[in-house]
């Protein structure tokens, strides 16, 4: 099979970062283009990458691919995109906002920004959960003349969430949620990050914009192509001393009554999108049900599948909500929610088909 070739804008960024690994000898997708800020065009990536006390920059614990380290960085709206036939896009909101657009003309684009998602014309895909919602595509394209598309992932807060809500919607109904995060530093990422003297022997109980993001995502992602679903969602997010994972911990109230043996055995059922099931990055299983009263816990299972799933216990009855089941989970927020889960989502829209039609001829 030919590979199609992938350009990556904030290449240098931890989020960057996560999205090279996550490419890194893929059977479908070959990256052969890094974009940054002006100050990185020029730059080999590893140059680009190494501050001024020397010090490499590359964050993470696989290693830096040697076949992209001397690649030389362009500006981030310095890409040919005629080279190319995705793009994949990790920059703050604010530079997404203006350079996703002037790539979706022509190319799609896959970012883990938050620029585009509430608008109507976006699908917020989570493969194993809304497949059909990239049916949103065409009409984006034919409202705004692109040949293009902008597909955003979630919030990495909202995927582990919608992951677990997905098999009870189907299976009982969802009327509300109510949901308590416990989020790792990762999250914030390194610039400008969470100061270590905050963090450690802490909780901090805020974190900016965050709540809204999953109340109104949640939505979006659960409801039909198009139209947000009616489910009512509450949180409270905040910021503990962990590095990697996302812990919830989940109150739901249902459409009809089951009993937490009846939501674990539909949980543990549960397969996703059937177009989801052959994807190269898609785990064995989307959740993993533990019975141990003491986990998931994410040092213990965050990275199960590769961090491609997401860990369930304590599934429990709620006393207080209408037909309450609560339990707690555990989802990878520098894997499943963000750049592995946005290559996923690419494998994806190229089994369906979109990737084909927007590429360069």
């Amino acid at each position: 099979m030919k590979k199609l070739r992938c350009a990556l804008i904030g290449a240098t960024g931890l989020a960057g970062q996560q999205f090279v690994a996550a490419l890194k000898d893929h059977p479908w997708f070959e990256l052969t283009g890094l974009a940054a800020s002006p100050r990185s065009a020029g730059k080999t990536y590893r140059d680009a990458l190494r501050a001024p006390n020397g010090m490499l920059g590359w964050f993470l614990t696989e290693p830096l691919p040697e076949a992209l380290a001397n690649l030389v960085v362009v500006a981030g709206d310095q890409l040919d995109p005629t080279k190319y036939d995705v793009i994949f896009s990790a920059v703050e909101a604010d530079v997404a906002r203006e350079l996703e657009p002037r790539y979706a003309k022509t190319l799609p684009v896959i970012s883990a920004a938050s620029a585009f998602r509430y608008d109507d014309d976006v699908p917020l895909i989570i493969p194993p959960v809304n497949a059909s919602h990239s049916e949103l595509i065409r009409k984006q394209q034919q409202q705004r003349g692109w040949k293009g598309f902008i597909a955003p992932m979630p919030n990495c807060t909202t995927t582990g969430l919608a992951v677990t809500l997905a098999p009870l919607q189907a299976a009982f109904g969802v009327k509300a949620v109510m949901m308590t995060s416990l989020q790792a530093v990762s999250g914030a990422g390194r610039s400008p990050g969470v100061i270590a003297l905050d963090i450690i022997d802490n909780v901090i109980p805020h974190i900016s914009k965050e709540e809204h993001k999953v109340e109104v995502e949640t939505k979006k992602i659960l409801g039909a192509v198009g139209v947000p679903d009616a489910v009512k969602v509450s949180c409270t997010c905040t910021r503990v001393a962990v590095l990697e994972g996302h812990t919830e911990a989940a109150y739901v109230s249902l459409g009809r009554k089951a009993s937490p043996e009846d939501v674990i055995r539909v949980m543990q059922e549960w397969k996703g999108d059937p177009q989801t099931r052959t994807l190269p990055s898609a785990p064995p299983r989307w959740l993993e049900v533990t019975l141990d009263p003491f986990r998931p816990q994410p040092r213990l299972d965050r990275d199960v599948s590769g961090g491609m799933a997401t860990s369930v216990g304590r599934v429990r009855e709620d006393g207080v909500l209408e037909n309450g089941i609560k339990y707690v989970l555990v989802s990878h927020n520098t894997k499943m929610g963000a750049a592995r889960g946005a290559v996923l989502a690419a494998e994806l829209l190229k089994v369906q088909g979109f990737l084909a039609e927007s590429s360069r001829a």
